[in-house]
C-alpha cells in the first residue's frame, strides 16, 4: 500500500509491476490478490508481468506453497494462483522505446515478434526462451553470453544489449530479479535499469525509501498479449 501511497493511487496512475509477487514475505496471498483485484477493477492501469516465483515448483520452495497450506488448509488457494501465473505477460514496451521484462534476454529471442509467439500458458520451463527471459541477468564485466550461476537463464553483456536494442528500436531495458540495495541500479551507460521496488525484502530494508526510486511513465503501454 505504500506504493501506491508514493507513486499515486489507481486509477490516476498506471503501474507496471515486473514480477515476483509472491515468495517476499509472509503477505504473499494477500498482495497478490490485491494486484489481481485491482487488475480487474482497472485492467487497462494495472500491468502485471511473470516472475520466475510466478512457478509451481519455485514456490513449493520460498514460501508461497507454506503460506497457502498455513493459512488456509488446503493447497487450493495455491492451485488457483498458479493457474493465474500461466497467463501473466513475459514482457511489455513502454512507448515503443522501453523493453520490460523480469529477468532479461535469451540468446533465443532477437526480435520482440519471437517473444508474441512464445506460448506462455504454461509452467515455467527450466531452458528456452521463456525461461530466460524470466531468468537471464545482465553481467557488467561479461561480453556475449555467459553461464548464469543461478542454474537457469544466462548472463549477457553490453554488446547483447546494444544488438538486442539497435535491432528491435527500443532505447532502455527495464528489468527487477535481483536485489539492489539502493532500489536501483543502472548498467551499460544507462541501457539497462535494474528496478527493486521491496523497500523490506524478507525483512532486510532497502537503503533507498520508495520515493526515489518509483518509476513515473505516463506513456501508453503495449503489453504483448497473445
Amino acid at each position: 500500500m505504500e506504493l501506491f501511497k508514493v507513486g499515486g493511487q489507481i486509477p490516476d496512475t498506471n503501474y507496471l509491476f515486473l514480477g515476483d509477487f509472491v515468495d517476499r514475505g509472509f503477505y504473499s496471498v494477500e498482495t497478490f490478490l490485491l494486484l489481481l483485484a485491482l487488475k480487474v477493477r482497472y485492467p487497462d492501469r494495472m500491468m502485471l508481468i511473470r516472475g520466475n516465483h510466478e512457478s509451481r515448483q519455485i514456490t513449493q520452495v520460498y514460501g508461497f506453497y507454506d503460506e497457502c497450506l498455513r493459512k488456509y488448509g488446503s493447497a487450493a488457494v495455491w492451485k488457483a494462483c498458479t493457474e493465474v501465473f500461466d497467463y501473466l505477460s513475459l514482457s511489455a514496451v513502454i512507448d515503443g522505446k522501453a523493453f520490460c521484462v523480469h529477468g532479461g534476454l535469451s540468446p533465443s529471442i532477437q526480435t520482440l515478434d519471437q517473444i508474441r509467439v512464445i506460448d506462455r500458458k504454461q509452467e515455467v520451463p527450466h531452458d528456452g526462451p521463456m525461461c530466460d527471459l524470466l531468468w537471464s541477468d545482465p553481467e557488467d564485466s561479461s561480453v556475449g553470453w555467459g553461464m548464469s550461476p543461478r542454474g537457469a537463464g544466462y548472463l549477457f553483456g553490453a554488446d547483447v544489449v546494444k544488438t538486442f536494442c539497435d535491432t528491435n528500436g527500443v532505447d532502455l531495458i527495464c528489468r527487477a530479479h535481483q536485489l539492489v540495495m539502493e532500489g536501483y541500479k543502472w548498467h551499460f551507460n544507462d541501457t539497462v535499469l535494474t528496478v527493486w521496488s521491496a523497500p523490506n525484502y524478507c525483512y532486510r530494508s532497502v537503503k533507498e525509501p520508495l520515493s526515489v526510486h518509483t518509476l513515473h511513465f505516463s506513456v501508453h503501454l503495449d503489453i504483448f498479449y497473445r
